[in-house]
């Protein structure tokens, strides 16, 4: 399996040069060269498989023979073998047709654990084989800094350093960030958006020089590793309902999302031959991907602070590869549209690309009035807890059903719930009366000790500081 930039002008890469590339040298995003694919009878296969073995099954063809099977069965057992549900992504019925697949029983309480834990653990076997130091650096809306952290800190070989929005994450989120022990991780505060958290990340792999110079590597999503260790999910979710069971049954994911790596997920599962019936969109008042449903236009606006701060994002990083698809791999059409975004704002496709976009996609928006009633309604009728980014979803999948016209009409809705509602337990608790507890691993999380940097807006800000804190790597 080989991997291309969309952008087109980076060479091509085997599975660990992206595990370790994050960002392509040209600025764009990697890909496969071509989707791998699994029949129904393949699918119909995995139907019993525990978790691991099925993440196992799906990851595979991406990572061509950078690990053994043996040796990749052992890191992704070891990566789940914590979770706090020990079916990983447990399904939970809301009402008949509807669920949610929980995918927030990892050390911190997110679904980006589901990706970074085995990320980490092949970060790990890639720099036992070669040696050397890397330097990890990404950007967070809250969670993926958290999970990243957890998934590096015990590596000797990575030092790793987290832009975080100052004032827009919870306050779980950042403990979890600056509360942790140790010399090797750097949880900064950036005096901006999370926008601008990320293009600086981008632009430090964009210098090229000092990429190599302190070897870096992403976590965020533009990382491919991040995307192939989500997939699995929908494969799991799509099973628990029978889709390969031969009842005809049909399934329809609703993915509350800012950056789109997850949903992206759903679509390279789909890719992949998941029979996914539709992919909907869910986002909050930051609607950038809605509104580009709706009209065909991607137009940047101010980012504002919401009860899902995970989703107050602008720039959806991940949509470039989806659209590198829907443009028929064209990567100077693609360099276009994203030369446009970048210098003008805004960028818009023609009929032909919407008409592609929409067989699989459909979009939803809720804002934090309709994410509390959602809150308050999965509690007063199902006793259950749900956190704001969940409700976002929730609150989508609920005013389509109610439409007889709703492409979801005729499917088993499954809604991703992203994150432990003791992430965000001032919303949760304004909504139900009830104050959801962190777990027992996290439950003194506000009497540890916080290490906190700030620093500007600033890309060469935090390449100074870089230096300052990495070993000198010659």
């Amino acid at each position: 399996m080989n991997y291309i930039s969309t952008r087109g002008d980076a060479s091509r890469q085997n599975y660990e040069g992206v595990l370790w590339a994050g960002l392509a040298d040209d600025g764009g995003l990697y890909v496969p060269e071509s989707w791998p694919s699994f029949s129904m009878d393949e699918i119909r296969a995995m139907r019993g498989l525990s978790y691991p073995e099925l993440a196992c099954r799906v990851m595979e063809p991406f990572l061509g023979d950078f690990i053994s099977a043996d040796d990749l069965s052992r890191l992704v057992t070891l990566s789940y073998q914590n979770f706090a549900d020990p079916a990983v992504t447990p399904l939970r019925e809301l009402s008949s047709g509807l669920y949610t697949e929980e995918l927030f029983h990892g050390p911190t309480l997110a679904f980006k654990d589901m990706a970074l834990v085995p990320v980490g653990k092949q970060f790990d076997y890639s720099l036992r084989r070669s040696g050397g130091h890397k330097v990890v650096l990404a950007a967070t809306s809250g969670d993926t800094g958290s999970s990243a952290i957890e998934a590096c800190r015990l590596s000797p070989n990575l030092t790793t350093f987290i832009l975080y929005p100052l004032g827009r994450t919870s306050a779980v989120q950042r403990l979890q960030m600056t509360t942790v022990k140790g010399g090797n991780v750097y949880a900064i505060a950036i005096k901006g958006d999370f926008d601008d958290c990320q293009a600086i990340v981008k632009g430090a792999f964009r210098d090229l020089s000092f990429k190599r110079h302190y070897n870096l590597t992403a976590v965020n999503s533009i990382n491919w590793a991040r995307i192939a260790a989500q997939i699995p999910y929908y494969f799991y979710g799509a099973l628990q309902r029978g889709v390969a069971d031969g009842s005809g049954k049909k399934v329809s994911f609703v993915v509350p999302t800012g950056n789109f790596g997850d949903v992206f997920a759903g679509y390279a599962a789909k890719q992949m031959g998941l029979p996914i019936e539709k992919l909907v969109i869910a986002t909050n008042t930051n609607n950038i991907l809605h509104r580009f449903m709706q009209t065909g236009t991607m137009m940047m606006e101010a980012v504002v602070p919401t009860h899902s701060p995970s989703m107050d994002i602008a720039v959806s990083s991940n949509f470039e590869r989806l659209l590198f698809g829907v443009v028929g791999r064209d990567s100077k059409t693609l360099r276009t549209h994203m030369e446009n975004l970048a210098q003008q704002g805004q960028f818009t496709v023609g009929d032909d690309v919407m008409g592609k976009l929409r067989e699989t996609f459909v979009s939803g928006e809720a804002d934090d009035w309709r994410t509390e009633k959602a809150i308050s309604f999965v509690y007063q009728k199902y006793r259950r807890l749900i956190d704001p980014h969940t409700a976002v979803g929730v609150a989508v999948a609920r005013d389509m059903l109610k439409n007889p016209q709703s492409p979801l009409s005729g499917s088993e809705v499954i809604c991703l719930s992203t994150a432990h509602p003791a992430k965000f337990p001032e919303v949760v608790e304004k909504c139900t009366g009830q104050h959801p507890p962190l777990p027992d691993h996290l439950a003194d999380l506000f009497d540890r000790p916080e290490r906190i940097y700030m620093l500007p807006n600033d890309l060469g800000a935090v390449q100074k500081f870089i230096r300052e804190h990495t070993p000198d790597l010659g």
